[in-house]
């Protein structure tokens, strides 16, 4: 059989035009006596006694060093693929020569063997016996049984891993730390919060994080040469079973600075310029400043990152917030800030000079790109980007850019749900936007303060020209200002205080003007207009898990515009349709919420799952939302059995003789739900299984659109759903990605077809989708 397969491969690869550089004939064999890993056939946890229950989180802890992934790994380290094309390319096209074309193919196809000489599951079984004791498991005894392949015993093996678990450790007594001085007054303070609990089980990670807990507070209040390896551990597990008597002091050979604490001395910081120039100094505060003529940052704001001061008690957090705050105006090229070593004090002294030292980054750059663009309504096309961008215009990080773009799109999907609509649905657009960001928020009460986390405040004008042939020619302005801050590692925020965009119809064509007055309430939603709006978006993106195996998002949105104009207008005693320069403003809410979950399945594989609802209401100076403010569903990045714009609102579908019918499938609710598993194929190749579900309903009825309306007795059967798979490259830069989807039910009724499978035909359920980058 191994002999086949050689055959197979190489007649594969000769067939495909490689055999200038492949050859057949160099194998490489295992060794006499080793045994390939073809993964872990069971890991078992027995509890010694049948009322113990051992945590889920310990069992994935222990796990981590067992799971080691055999070769063409599917499920590490259970399963594998049925083709292990990387280990046969290591068997067979190996080549000495270390340069040509031929070496580059083997080391990018190739894998070599994972043995169980080097897996060595003897020591993994200790490793793990250790992490037991980690956390308080101090009894767990484990084993292990290489099981032979059936077919061939002698060279193919997976391994049984086994572990008797007895009750864990509990801390009888805990002796708190004690020091002399004022260092032990310090940590009597913190005794009451301690982490360390008595009865509580035993647990490495706990000590740890509590003697870094003390080491932390003593470093913010001037001891900054004290380590928490300066605190040391003493169990003692024999006074009674399963109980540890535990001990915190403090670790011999600590040395005398460690013990004192420190004030600032002389700070001093040192601007370096890209160009070479003359040195000039200056002094802000008690701080002396050494710099490259010309200066390129405003005193003001240099003066704001540096907390920190001669004279006052050696903080170190606000040393870490010194170089941070340097760093997030991003004009520097790096940043570094020097404390004079442990080893260069000279006894009784009591203040620490520091340097800092900052090289500036080049102002000016442009930017060229030219790419192929995806977006979510399966539009997709080529697109040029040229910029320009100032990093430090008014000399405190402000950014100012400047960006011209160019793309032309066409619609990809299932060419048979485009019976009833144009054959042309290319389009191209143009667009000129201008933008300042500056790296702090500028507002009253807020201005200069510093932020633990980057903040910006950014203006943005731009203009966009977009053209949809044999429809449309439009003109969109706008004009923003807004806060980007984060207040955790995890939550970010988006505030657009100010939002104005105004949308022209420049030229409209008959088949359009036909289409709109068929149409009334899609009509209203092109009607040249201007859109005030307030927008926040709150977002939630945090890794949590055993190696952060598992990532959860969740991204919030809500808009409301003209509110606060038409509360204006109503203070004068305005009635009627409220303009702004002559034309009408819209009036409504709209808000969207969708939750991201991710889970790392093996080394290589994610189990990813998104469910997202929307809603939008119109009232006051409009009857609808604008066009571009309403939801629709299908495409490449949501149900991808469907064509964009091929679905609802409800259980809708326009009339076959309605040639443009798709404009008006458009909704004011939105629910939409898919699961995707991806999973590695082979070196960047993947591949992916999904479902996809959802739709779009109106909130107000249109007698234009009948079973449109959102009602609860027809909600499930409005449901499209569909499913399919799809291969995935990664490039680095970029994933390209084609998905097949295949629809198996739709909202709408058919009468050929009756059933929850109601397609017509299964060519006719397909639906084809080139795309860049993960759906989501």
């Amino acid at each position: 059989m191994r002999h086949l397969f050689r055959h197979i491969l190489c007649s594969t690869l000769l067939l495909g035009g490689l055999a200038a550089f492949v050859s057949c004939s160099t194998t490489r064999r295992l060794g006499k006596g080793e045994v390939l890993y073809t993964g872990v056939r069971k890991m078992t946890f027995t509890p010694a006694e049948d009322s113990l229950r051992i945590p889920a989180e310990v069992i994935s802890a222990v796990r981590q060093p067992l799971n080691v992934a055999p070769n063409n790994a599917l499920w590490s380290p259970y399963w594998r693929t049925g083709i292990p094309i990387r280990l046969w390319a290591w068997n067979y096209l190996y080549t000495p020569k270390e340069k040509g074309f031929k070496y580059w193919f083997y080391k990018r196809l190739a894998k070599p063997p994972v043995l169980i000489s080097k897996v060595r599951p003897e020591l993994r079984v200790k490793v793990t016996e250790q992490l037991f004791e980690n956390h308080g498991y101090f009894d767990a005894h484990g084993s292990y049984e290489l099981v032979p392949s059936k077919h061939k015993p002698d060279q193919k093996a997976k391994v049984n891993y086994r572990f008797t678990v007895s009750a864990p450790y509990t801390y009888d007594s805990i002796e708190y730390l004690t020091a002399p001085g004022r260092v032990g007054r310090i940590v009597d303070s913190l005794h009451a919060g301690t982490l360390l609990r008595k009865g509580a089980v035993y647990n490495l990670d706990t000590l740890v994080a509590e003697r870094n807990r003390i080491a932390t507070t003593l470093r913010s209040l001037g001891y900054y040469y004290f380590r928490p390896e300066y605190i040391a551990y003493d169990a003692d597990t024999t006074q009674a079973p399963y109980r540890v008597s535990l001990r915190m002091r403090l670790a011999d050979g600590i040395p005398p600075a460690a013990m004192q604490p420190y004030r600032i001395g002389n700070v001093q910081v040192t601007l370096v310029n890209p160009v070479p120039g003359p040195f000039d100094t200056m002094t802000l505060g008690d701080v002396r400043v050494r710099y490259q003529q010309p200066l390129k940052i405003r005193p003001r704001i240099l003066a704001g990152t540096i907390r920190l001061k001669p004279g006052q008690i050696f903080n170190v957090e606000a040393q870490n917030r010194t170089q941070s705050d340097l760093n997030k105006l991003g004009i520097f090229n790096s940043v570094s800030l020097s404390v004079p070593p442990l080893d260069s004090l000279h006894e009784g002294q009591d203040s620490l000079n520091v340097h800092i030292y900052a090289a500036f980054d080049k102002p000016m750059q442009a930017e060229f790109e030219a790419d192929f663009n995806s977006k979510s309504n399966s539009y997709l096309g080529p697109g040029v980007t040229f910029g320009l961008r100032h990093n430090n215009i008014f000399k405190g990080g402000e950014v100012l850019a400047l960006n011209l773009t160019g793309s032309y799109e066409w619609q990809t999907g299932n060419k048979s749900q485009y019976e009833t609509r144009p054959s042309a649905v290319n389009s191209y657009e143009f667009g000129l936007n201008a933008s300042l960001s500056v790296p702090r928020i500028l507002a009253p009460g807020f201005r200069y303060r510093g932020f633990t986390y980057p903040a910006h405040t950014t203006y943005k004008i731009g203009a966009d020209l977009m053209n949809r042939p044999k429809y449309f020619r439009m003109l969109s302005l706008n004009l923003s200002a807004g806060f980007d801050f984060r207040t955790s590692p995890y939550s970010s925020h988006n505030l657009t205080i100010f939002k104005l965009t105004y949308n022209r119809l420049l030229h409209t064509s008959h088949v359009f003007d036909s289409t709109m007055q068929q149409n009334p309430a899609v009509a209203l939603s092109f009607s040249n207009q201007f859109i005030p709006a307030i927008i926040y978006a709150y977002t939630f993106d945090r890794l949590y898990g055993s190696r952060q195996r598992n990532r959860f998002i969740f991204q919030g949105t809500v808009t409301e515009a003209g509110n606060i104009l038409a509360g204006l207008y109503g203070l004068f005693g305005s009635h009627g349709e409220k303009r702004l320069f002559g034309s009408p403003f819209s009036q409504f809410v709209k808000g969207t919420a969708e939750v991201k979950w991710y889970h790392r399945v093996g080394l290589d594989n994610w189990l990813v799952s998104r469910f997202l609802i929307g809603a939008g209401y119109a009232y006051g100076n409009s009857k609808v939302m604008p066009y571009s403010e309403q939801f629709y569903i299908g495409g490449a990045n949501s149900i991808r059995a469907f064509t964009v714009r091929s679905l609802g609102p409800g259980s809708y579908r326009p009339p076959k003789e309605m040639v443009n019918g798709y404009w008006d499938q458009t909704g004011s609710f939105k629910l939409e739900a898919n699961v995707e598993m991806r999973f590695k194929i082979m070196g960047r190749l993947g591949g992916a299984v999904f479902v996809d579900a959802g739709n779009i309903w109106l909130l107000k009825n249109d007698p234009q659109r009948p079973g449109g309306v959102l009602r609860a007795k027809n909600f499930w059967k409005e449901i499209a759903l569909g499913t399919g798979v799809g291969l995935r490259y990664d490039i680095s830069v970029l994933v390209l990605r084609l998905d097949m989807g295949i629809g198996i039910h739709t909202p709408y009724p058919n009468p050929d077809k009756r059933g929850y499978y109601n397609i017509s035909k299964f060519k006719d359920g397909l639906g084809l989708h080139l795309a860049i980058g993960y759906p989501f």
